[in-house]
């Protein structure tokens, strides 16, 4: 009994406090961007500089949420090709990477060392470094103005990270579940499909889930250099269009900014009920 009170009561008090407080002020730092981004979409744009500064609006109103949409024409149609990007470039990621990462886990092959680490380099470049040379490619393939010009290289970035997530999940699932099932006459597809498979779901999801926050965050500078019409435009693009010649409408934009993340953050919230169900269902067999 001893000992099951010293595991529970593992932290003196002032110790208690100091963690609570550690994570409180994390939380401060973290989301005070987003509350203040918030409190300025619910300001009237004559008073966001006023002075004092106020940091509950007077008078605040989510007038701007509805003016958004007269402001920039076509922003729901941002929203979408934002969507249907990371959506299809996850979709392509997952389908790669799922049987890369199985083979770097459970193959030795020549250069499996080097290549694992060029991946790692891949990751050293940012895509603006490479705008040129991928500009001339997406040309000669005739990708221009379509949504492949930002599938594409969206896609080539992001495999490097998802292939190196996986295969650490996948190294971690035991040989002796494929070795018996090959004693029983599978076959290593059946196998893959099998056994493996549901074993690597939450890391799957995981993978899905920082894939997609990655296809999400990085269309601005592919959009810009790779398209000029506009149905092929992605939300970072009509956020850019609240940025006038004469002031930028800073109310607008934060509205537009939540409306448009808002669609991610619901879909990342289910794959991460799925994620929390998965890990506990591994943790009960």
């Amino acid at each position: 009994m001893s000992n099951q009170t010293a595991m529970i009561n593992r932290y003196k008090w002032y110790e208690t406090i100091a963690i609570y407080a550690g994570i409180a002020l994390f939380l401060i730092f973290v989301l005070s961007p987003f509350v203040e981004g918030f409190l300025v979409s619910l300001k009237p744009l004559s008073r966001l500089f006023s002075s004092p500064y106020r940091f509950w609006p007077e008078n605040g109103s989510f007038d701007a949420y509805v003016t958004m949409w007269d402001s920039v024409p076509g922003f729901a149609l941002y929203v979408f090709n934002s969507l249907f990007i990371s959506s299809i470039a996850t979709a392509i990621v997952l389908v790669l990477v799922v049987p890369a990462a199985y083979a770097f886990a459970r193959f030795e092959f020549t250069g499996r060392g080097p290549l694992l680490g060029a991946f790692l380099a891949v990751n050293m470049f940012s895509g603006a470094v490479l705008l040129i040379p991928l500009f001339r490619l997406m040309r000669s393939m005739g990708a221009l103005n379509t949504y492949a010009a930002m599938i594409i290289p969206g896609v080539a970035f992001l495999i490097p990270t998802a292939i190196w997530l996986l295969r650490t999940y996948m190294v971690r699932i035991p040989r002796e579940l494929e070795e018996a099932a090959y004693v029983d006459g599978a076959s290593r597809f059946y196998t893959f499909r099998r056994v493996i498979l549901p074993l690597a779901m939450p890391g799957i999801t995981v993978v899905a889930i920082t894939t997609f926050i990655g296809a999400y965050a990085q269309q601005f500078i592919f959009a810009l250099t790779f398209n000029s019409k506009t149905e092929y435009m992605p939300l970072p693009i009509g956020l850019f269009a609240y940025f006038g010649r004469q002031e930028v409408i800073w109310n607008e934009l934060m509205a537009a900014s939540f409306v448009g993340i808002a669609p991610a953050m619901i879909v990342i919230f289910f794959l991460q009920r799925y994620l929390v169900s998965g890990l506990t269902a591994g943790a009960v067999k």
